[in-house]
């Protein structure tokens, strides 16, 4: 090759090495001096990230949004003071009779307190085995400040779900779901309020009321690391945090705490491992309580569908409480009168349908029947009511229809629905004919296709207790601004259907007390309070197996009833007593003793 062709080249090379590495200078350049704070598309903070990356924090608080009970008692964010650990303290493991003295303050020996000290690599609070932050009282905190360990310092900090919390389907959880944030939350992504990784409501009213709750800045302690996590010098730990008087949001919700502590206590001393139960308040048709069981911890992220889906708003075969629409659709349309007579003989006709006596209730009347909950008869009833009417009722009363408060619009949300997850509920599947005589006198009896929620069978009885009246049900009051005053307060709404007559409704009131006081539920006759109510027995089969889920729905006291109540439990025993009318009865029980406690109370105080 000839020597200039050779040195052409080299000087084409060289020109374009010096071109590339001028412009690498040069981008260099303008990252370091121009572009640090908008680095890329995306306006990479450059400086910040350098910073973050030296920086470590301790979240003290998330900045949520706090939910309370309807007398102000929180249910999220108990705010408690725990022991702060920076890994800065491993400068400090050699001064011994301060170890010593940090170990006899938390209840544990010297050599446990150094282990524990040892294991430190990043910044956290001291915790059970539980994974809970323990707790410190005011003296065990003041003596610790008072030993001046480097890396050790009591502070406030907030758990967003206290230890012993209540209500935990009704408060739903947080956490990581990517998806979800894609998919319902896309401009708070684009705008940068929201990260794929930032925490959400995933279930309950954290999820409903995502967009209120959300905070405007974490409440957190930070220091200051090398590339080897050590502490560098000088960087003393740093106290960050968003003052706003007006912001995150609260929600005031209608749950009554001591009622569903209650229940829960109730629920967790039966036998009734799988179930729900609902109580509203009749006048208002808040929710004061609802219990949904298995239960779960809700600070825990592997929390399993089964465990966090809140049974009380999802539909369950309700067996005999459904002659409660039968009966509501045959007195409104003036088919049958109480006094009317039928002949229950055990069975009926070519469909191998049978009364749950097998010997049959002989001659009854039809209020003797509702008390004494006749297949025969309510078969034979809903023969003459036909299913339209069935439908038709069956909405009046609440059935086939979310009767959760929701709004549509509401804010920039579309439809807003206050009760997250919420069951329709149904009379007859879409794609069976419903009227075929052996379908309908099935569903006359709650089963074959009959679907309904705890919450709605409680909205049942408190239309008739309320003289046939109904609305949306609410499980949220108002949402506030942090000091307390109204962002939006949840007005009254409608539900959809006719009211039914004040006439029928007292009737079946009688109806429901005559089932307690001589019919399936004469167990409750001697309690406390006089209820009335309706009992019920599905037939289901859960893997192979058959079972029953049982039901108590009714309301208390009889004379100016402020209470109605609906009790699952689900997959009982084929045979034995109905664990929901037997909850029921204990819930009751624990209700009047506790407002007969606090009357004497409130008498003394006034004396």
């Amino acid at each position: 090759m000839p020597l200039n062709r050779k040195k052409r080249r080299m000087f084409i090379v060289l020109v374009i090495f010096t071109f590339l590495y001028t412009g690498i200078i040069t981008r260099l350049g303008w990252i370091q001096v121009i572009g640090t704070h908008s680095f890329s598309p995306h306006n990479v903070d450059l400086v910040e990230r350098a910073v973050a990356q030296r920086r470590e924090k301790l979240v003290l608080d998330t900045g949520r949004g706090m939910i309370y009970d309807r007398k102000g008692v929180p249910l999220t964010g108990e705010e408690q003071t725990g022991l702060a650990v920076f890994p800065l303290v491993r400068y400090s493991l050699d001064e011994n009779e301060k170890i010593g003295k940090l170990g006899h303050i938390l209840g544990i020996t010297e050599e446990e307190t150094r282990l524990f000290l040892l294991s430190v690599k990043h910044a956290g609070f001291w915790q059970d085995r539980n994974g809970k932050i323990v707790p410190l009282h005011e003296d065990q905190a003041r003596q610790i400040r008072e030993l001046n360990i480097a890396g050790i310092v009591p502070l406030p900090v907030t758990t967003r779900y206290p230890k012993d919390g209540v209500a935990h389907h009704v408060i739903g959880y947080i956490g990581q779901n990517a998806k979800l944030i894609q998919d319902k939350y896309q401009e708070d992504l684009e705008a940068g309020v929201l990260r794929t990784t930032s925490k959400v409501g995933v279930a309950g009213l954290e999820r409903a009321f995502q967009p209120f709750l959300a905070g405007v800045g974490e409440k957190s302690v930070s220091y200051f690391v090398d590339g080897r996590g050590n502490p560098l010098n000088g960087l003393d730990v740093r106290l960050n945090e968003t003052e706003n008087s007006f912001y995150p949001l609260t929600l005031v919700s209608t749950i009554d705490a001591g009622i569903q502590k209650q229940l829960e206590a109730a629920f967790d001393a039966s036998s009734v491992d799988k179930g729900a139960a609902v109580v509203l308040d009749i006048k208002t048709r808040d929710v004061l309580a609802m219990v949904s069981r298995p239960d779960f911890d809700p600070s825990k992220l592997n929390t399993s569908p089964d465990t966090w889906k809140n049974r009380a708003v999802k539909q369950a075969i309700p067996g005999s409480v459904f002659k409660i629409v039968v009966a509501v659709a045959a007195l409104e349309e003036g088919i049958v009168k109480p006094e009317d007579h039928f002949m229950c003989h055990g069975k009926l006709g070519k469909y191998g349908f049978s009364c749950w006596k097998k010997e049959g209730h002989g001659d009854i009347t039809f209020e003797q029947a509702f008390e004494q909950s006749c297949n025969i008869t309510f078969a034979e009833i809903a023969k003459k009511v036909g299913p339209e009417k069935l439908q038709l009722y069956a909405k009046k009363m609440g059935l086939n229809q979310q009767i959760g408060w929701e709004k549509l619009p509401f804010y920039k949300l579309g439809k807003f629905q206050q009760i997250d997850g919420e069951d329709k509920g149904r009379v007859f599947a879409h794609d069976m004919p419903n009227g075929d005589e052996g379908i309908l006198i099935q569903t006359s009896i709650g089963q074959r296709d009959v679907q309904l929620t705890p919450l709605q069978a409680a909205n049942m009885a408190a239309i008739i207790a309320d003289d046939g009246k109904k609305q949306k049900v609410r499980v949220v009051q108002s949402i506030n601004y942090r000091n307390g005053t109204t962002f939006y307060r949840f007005e009254d709404r409608p539900l959809d259907g006719a009211d039914i007559s004040p006439a029928t409704a007292r009737m079946l009131r009688s109806f429901m007390e005559g089932v307690v006081d001589h019919g399936t539920a004469i167990m409750l006759k001697g309690l406390p309070w006089q209820v009335a109510g309706k009992s019920g027995t599905a037939q289901t089969v859960v893997q192979g197996e058959a079972r029953n889920n049982q039901w108590f729905v009714g309301f208390a006291p009889r004379e100016n009833p402020r209470y109605a109540i609906a009790v699952l439990a689900e997959e009982q025993p084929t045979s034995g007593v109905n664990q929901a009318t037997k909850l029921f009865g204990s819930f009751i029980t624990d209700l009047a003793q506790e407002e007969k406690v606090e009357s004497t109370v409130n008498y003394e105080g006034e004396r």
